[in-house]
Order: structure tokens, then sequence, then C-alpha cells
């Protein structure tokens, strides 16, 4: 794909043209697990489907394009990216990473830290994370803005110091995508999504990804990725590609809704506090009475009641019993993700339907 291309031309043109032998539009989905050779001694590029298929080296492509990245592994999954991606480091890697993290992401780290495998030093703030960072440093670990408390963080600032003390620095970019947001333009070696979010968009595809420009970097990534198998399905891939042509539409319509969503909530009565970094689609907010929250979820008719974000519908999401149960209540609390907050993630629809929505659910 040319580099010469802007983004919204990439986006609408992901997988067209890829098929030399036909001419179809649309990308084809290689189901096939192996391969021919035309002879011996000879490979058409594709081997085993493990390693590289047609429509997943299509979609990495695209991937790749839009990050502003030289590579791109698509996995099976947004925990899959996160894994792989660590695992390149060695036993005994120090870690300095925010505190406000996907429960999953936690839930990892803190097994990992309990084998042994890496030591985890967290960061309330970004200033704090800055004084972490020392020569002992191996990794800082971003997500930004944070899950679920929209804390955004200076990803040039952060990775000039890392450089400095020989630490790599890895971002999540699942809540900005690259619509808002290029870490690795900014300075970061490594960026993943769970691409079952905004990359796909449409609650139906189970995916994520890992972006850089470093070979090394890569070397290792594609090793893994190919000897412990944690690849994105052909159609899984297919379907992703096809939701990433929407992306920036829907990042801007989902936007759009959020910041309208943003000024009702925050003169409700009900509400005291509203958190949302002024673009994306996501807002967390708490609310006055915590035990009203069962019945203010269940009020709603639009928004739905369901884990995840992303997707063109909107869903609401309560971090303590759901993404976020497996991090401990006083270490929740500790930096401020507190019983009566709920999350937001903020789609595509009539955004008066929505507002009209939680004023509902709010008074009752």
């Amino acid at each position: 794909m040319s580099k010469t291309l802007r983004l919204e031309t990439i986006l609408a043109h992901a997988g067209i043209k890829s098929d030399k032998a036909t001419g179809a539009l649309a990308s084809p989905i290689h189901f096939s697990t192996t391969y021919q050779h035309p002879e011996f001694g000879q490979s058409t590029g594709f081997d085993y489907t493990r390693t590289k298929n047609p429509t997943r080296a299509t979609l990495e492509a695209t991937l790749a394009a839009i990050e502003k990245a030289k590579y791109a592994l698509a996995t099976s999954s947004g925990m899959a990216a996160i894994v792989l991606t660590l695992e390149i480091f060695p036993v005994g890697s120090k870690v300095v990473a925010a505190r406000d993290l996907y429960g999953g992401s936690f839930r990892w780290f803190n097994d990992q830290e309990k084998k042994g495998r890496f030591s985890f030093t967290y960061t309330n703030t970004e200033e704090e994370m800055l004084a972490a960072i020392s020569d002992e440093t191996d990794i800082v670990y971003i997500e930004t803005p944070t899950n679920p408390l929209m804390i955004e963080f200076d990803i040039a600032k952060i990775s000039k110091l890392a450089h400095e003390k020989g630490a790599k620095v890895i971002v999540d970019n699942t809540f900005y995508s690259p619509i808002y947001q290029n870490p690795l333009l900014l300075g970061a070696d490594i960026v993943l999504h769970s691409a079952t979010k905004y990359l796909s968009g449409h609650n139906d595809v189970l995916a994520g990804v890992v972006m850089t420009n470093d070979d090394a970097i890569y070397e290792k990534l594609f090793y893994d990725h190919n000897t412990t198998g944690p690849t994105l399905s052909p159609f899984d891939s297919y379907l992703l590609m096809r939701g990433l042509k929407t992306l920036k539409l829907r990042m801007e319509k989902s936007t759009k809704n959020a910041k309208k969503v943003v000024e009702f909530l925050k003169n409700a009565p009900q509400v005291k506090e509203v958190l949302y970094p002024g673009k994306g689609g996501m807002i967390s907010f708490k609310v006055v009475d915590k035990d009203k929250i069962p019945s203010i979820i269940n009020a709603l008719e639009v928004i739905t009641f369901a884990e995840s974000l992303g997707g063109v519908e909107s869903l609401i999401t309560y971090p303590t019993t759901q993404t976020h149960a497996d991090i401990p209540a006083d270490v929740r609390a500790s930096y401020g993700l507190t019983d009566d907050l709920l999350r937001l993630s903020i789609g595509i629809e009539d955004e008066e339907d929505l507002i009209d929505d939680l004023k509902t659910a709010l008074e009752v």
C-alpha cells in the first residue's frame, strides 16, 4: 500500500486489490492451513497458516499503515497481544506501569510477578511514572488514556526519558486508536491494541494486534507469534479488515455523541464527577448514590449493560464487578477506581436517544 495515501483512503481501501489472480475487490478469505510448494526447494511465500496467511497478511499490512508501523502481527485477542509483547523480554525484567489498567492486564501482570517472571512498579500519575523510571527499568507500559479513569500520559516525554535510561516503551492504544494517536511517532517502541474494540467496531470479532518499527523487536515477536500460535483466524482477519473501513467515521461519530453525553452528565444532579479526556467515545462517571447503580443499569433501554467497548452500540460497564473485578478492592480505591464509578462506551446512535435513556435511568 502506498505510503503517500492518507489515513481515510488507507482505511477505505483495506484489503482491496489484494487478489491479483481474479481481481476480486474484497480480500479473499484463505482458509487453507497449508500451501503447495511449486517445486522442491521453492515456496510461494506461504507454507503453513500459523506462520503466514494471505488474508491475515493483508490485514497486517493495513494495520501497520494506519499506525505508522513497519510491522504488525494480528493476534487472537487483545490479551494475546499483551502476552506476546511482554514475553519477548527476559525473565527478571523490571516494569514501570500506570496503576490504572485494564483488569485483565493487571490479572496477568500480577500472576507473572508472583511467578518471578517480572517485577512491577505501579504509578498513579505521569509525574510518578517519570520519577520511577531509572537505569534499572527495562519496560515502561502505558495505557493512555487509562482504563477507566481516562488519565492521559505524555508518550513523547515518557519515551524520551525511558530511552535515556535504556528502557523500551509499550503503549496500549486501544481507547484512542490511530485516529487520535500514533504512539510510534511519539517515541514508543511497541504499540498494541485490543482490536476487538474500536478497530473492528462491531462487537463480533475477538482480536489483537502488536506493531513496531524495530527490526530486532519484530524478529522476536514474529518468532514467538509463529512458535506459540496466538494467531488470528482468516475469517476474523477478514471481519476486522471490513470493520477498519469505517474506523474514522465511527470514531468521529462516537466522539461527537460522547461530548453531548458529557455535557448532560456534568449537569445531572445524580452525578458527582465526569471523567472524559476530550476525544473518543469512552466516558466514566461517578454517581452521588452508589446504591442506586443496579437500578440505573436495569432502567437503561438504549444503552446495553455489557462488558467490552468500542462497538457501534453504546455499552455501560460497572468495573467493580466486571472489567476490574480482579483488582483487589483496596487497591482500586487507592487510585480512585471507587464503587460509585460507571463506564460508558458511546456508540453511533442518535445522541438525543442516548441522553434521554441516561436521564430516565438516573431519575429512577
